[in-house]
This record gives structure tokens, sequence and C-alpha cells, in this order.
């Protein structure tokens, strides 16, 4: 029998993160276009200066009503007519709203962006915002608030941004309002807002995909230039201050067979230069089914299906702003174990933190994070909605159009030294807050008894 030669492998070709070419239209709107050959799904993303802590007092949740009413009608579609038109276009429209500002999302095949970036234009310069429409956002909202209370995983973080930070910063509140906050929204108010955050002088278009053929300056012209609004001073940014004294919070579900776990506390954000090293080291301690927590708590030990350890940017704001300093990411552990192995998952937990600290990583972890993280990019970013997105982060978070190519660069030049300093550092044992979504009457003894904080225990 002849079988087929054994196909050889191809020469390795450099890759670096797309960079984007950065412009300005007349309307003071900025533009990031980034042209990929063979993405003919183009992806679009606008960020808009409308922060979760320029919420008016007592209305929390009123820029998340907003984003969703965007895509509600306008002055010349109704909400039935705008999803009909995007459903011709074959386009997904998002909006959400989060503690930097609001992201509009549109992912549209190539030869339909002009219609559909037409209709995202339309819906950012007049949206309807009619009180029925309204109405029926906030009850959804309601509606899943208790949904949200029952989702361990989500109660653990509510729970944990409480405990964080003080009850006056807007961080320490639920992203999208509480019931209380929620129920004042109306059409009145979700109108205030738009007409004093949204406006094309403070927002950011990212648009990626294969722009072949296209006139991309005169399609803006058409549609996203065409929206107006004044430009207005730059917002003061309050500083993040956040209270990591070494505590354990339990939230109380009486007869949960599992308790959820998140541990976390506030630490740099991506303007930081021990950022690179931070990641590594964090990878290495529980980014992937290999690391160390996994590695003890999973395979070893058997008391979770997957525990991990990651860092998230709440905020950040420009280098050099008057505000100072005000930028902070979250870095936390998170997974879930049964009710009966909660103390003994949480002392070997500590225990593995310890000896992090005590004998530092190993040159083995340091290598394969680094080909985990830098290796994967070109197919992390295969599409143009992973590139769109991560260019739209990079403009929320202020930082060069050229941060994630560099990131990687830095990344393999990272040693070990100096990620297992930075991961220390990230994760001291005596700095971090625990909350335990679980069964109170069950794991409040065994947890105090790990002396790793006082113990409280609140309702579910």
């Amino acid at each position: 029998m002849d079988y087929h030669p054994q196909p050889t492998a191809g020469e390795a070709r450099p890759w670096a993160f797309p960079a984007p070419e950065r412009d300005a239209l007349p309307n003071g709107l900025t533009v990031l276009r980034c042209h990929r050959p063979g993405q003919q799904v183009v992806a679009v993303e606008i960020f808009l200066d409308a922060p979760l802590d320029a919420e008016p007092e007592g209305l929390d949740g009123v820029a998340t009503i907003m984003a969703r009413a965007l895509s509600e009608g306008t002055d010349k579609h109704s909400a039935e007519e705008f999803a009909a038109e995007l459903e011709r276009c074959g386009a997904t429209l998002d909006a959400h709203a989060d503690h930097p500002g609001l992201r509009v999302s549109l992912e549209v095949p190539v030869s339909r962006l002009a219609k559909a970036l037409g209709l995202v234009a339309e819906a950012l310069r007049a949206p309807a915002f009619a009180e029925s429409e309204i109405e029926r956002l906030v009850g959804n909202r309601l509606d899943e608030i208790p949904h949200e209370q029952a989702n361990p995983a989500r109660r653990a973080a509510k729970q944990l941004s409480k405990e964080l930070f003080p009850a006056t910063v807007r961080m320490s509140r639920p992203r999208q309002g509480t019931e209380e906050t929620v129920r004042r929204i109306d059409a009145p108010a979700v109108r205030a807002f738009y007409d004093a955050h949204v406006r094309p002088s403070t927002a950011t278009a990212v648009i990626v995909g294969d722009l072949t053929g296209i006139d991309l300056d005169a399609l803006l012209a058409e549609t996203v230039g065409d929206w107006s609004g004044n430009s207005v001073p730059a917002r003061p940014v309050p500083p993040i201050t956040a209270d990591d004294t070494g505590r354990v919070v339990i939230v109380d579900r009486p007869g949960a067979v599992q308790t959820q776990l998140l541990i976390g506390r506030i630490g740099a954000d991506r303007h930081d230069s021990v950022w690179p090293a931070q990641v590594l080291g964090t990878y290495c301690l529980g980014g992937t089914l290999t690391s160390r927590l996994d590695r003890v708590l999973r395979e070893e030990k058997g008391y979770t299906y997957g525990v991990r350890a990651f860092g998230q940017v709440l905020r950040s704001t420009a280098p050099g702003s008057s505000s100072g300093p005000t930028g902070a990411a979250m870095l936390a552990i998170s997974g879930s174990v049964d009710t009966e192995s909660t103390g003994p998952a949480l002392d070997d937990l500590w225990k593995v933190l310890r000896t992090l600290a005590a004998e530092g990583l190993t040159d083995a972890e340091r290598e394969t994070a680094v080909q985990n993280l830098v290796g994967v990019a070109p197919l992390k970013y295969e599409t143009a909605a992973s590139v769109a997105g991560t260019l739209a982060d990079q403009v929320e978070q202020h930082l060069p159009d050229d941060y994630q190519a560099t990131l990687y660069a830095r990344l393999a030049e990272t040693g070990t030294v100096e990620a297992t300093a930075a991961v220390v550092s990230a994760f001291p044992v005596d700095r971090l807050v625990t909350v335990l979504v679980g069964d109170a009457a069950q794991i409040a003894d065994p947890v105090r008894a790990l002396g790793i904080g006082e113990v409280s225990v609140v309702s579910g």
C-alpha cells in the first residue's frame, strides 16, 4: 500500500498584534482602523466616555438602561423596525455599560457595513428613548436581579466589591444597579444621562476587518461623521481606595452543597511597569489546568473542577492626568468546592501561596506560561472581533495603540524571579479578602480554625 508522504512543517513566520491607523473626524470622533485581509465579517467597537461614576446619585443602573435602549428605536425607526433592519444586514449589535464607560459593539458582513454603520450612527445620534421601551427595559432589569442574587458566583462578586470599596464609591455597588435604584429610572432620566455624556468629541470608533475596496473615509463621513454634540470639559476622576485587610465574609446559603470561593484585593493596572510580570506570575499560579492551584486543589485533592487566578482592570486614567494615578485592577482567585471540603481547600490554597512566597516559581513553570500566553496569541486574534475588542480595551484604559504588541515582547523577556516577585506581591497571604457563598453553619467553624482572618456572616 502506498502512503502519501508526511507533510513537512512550513517555516515559522513572525507575528505581531495588528497595528491600527488613528485619525479623527471633523466632529471630534476618534477613529482607529485596522485592515485585516480575509476577515469578511467586520467588527466595530465604539467607546463612549459615560462611566458609571457619572450616574446621578440614586440612579445606579441608568447607564445600563441607556445602553440597552440605544437599539430600541430612533427618530426614524421604531424598535421593531430597527431590529428588522439589523437582521436584514445580518448584523449583531450590542451595548453595555461598565466602570470606564459605554461600549457599542457591531459585527456585520463587509458587504453590509455601510447600512449597518448607518443604523449605529442613527442610534447614537437620535435614540428615541420611548417611555414604553424604557419601562420594559426597567422591568427586564428588575427581573434579572433575583436571578443574579441566586447565582453564587455573581453574589460573591457583588459582596467582594462591597467589602473592598467604601460605600460612597460607585465600584462598591452593582454595575447594573439595585432594585431600589433601577425602580427610579424613567425615560427623562435616561435622556438626561445621554445628553450629558454621549457625544462624538469624547468617543472612539474601532473598525477591524477586510476593508479592501471600501472608501472608509466617505463611509464614516456619511454615517458617524454626521453625529454632532457639544464638547465638555474633562470630568474629574475620583481616586480608587480599597480596604484589603485580611478577612473572611460568608454569605449564608443554608443547605448549599457547594461553596463558591472568591478571594481578592486591588492591585496595579496596565500602566504599572509590574503588569507583564504580574500577568505571567498569575498565570503560573492559576491561569490554566496545569497551574499550581489546579494541580493541588483539582488533581491532587479532588476538591474542585477548577480554580482560577486572574487580574481584571477596573479603571485606568491617562498618564499625567491631573487626577493623579487613579487606575486599579481586581486581583482574584475564584472557584467552587463541595461544602465539606471548604476548610481543607482553603487551607491548601493558603499553603500554595505560602510555598510560592517561600520557594518561588520554577523556570519550567515560567517557560510553559510564556509559551501559552505568547504562543497562542495568533490564534486568539484570528477574528476581527477579538482584535477590535482589545483595541477598544486599550482606548478605554488610555493605553498606546501598540500596547498589546509590546506586552507580548515584555512577557517573553520576563524572568522567573521577576514573575515570582510580582505574583507574591499580588496575592499576599495576610492581605486578601475572602468571600464564601455557602452554608455558614457547616463552614464557619472550619474556616475560623484556619486563622486567615476575622470571619463574619451575612445573609445570602
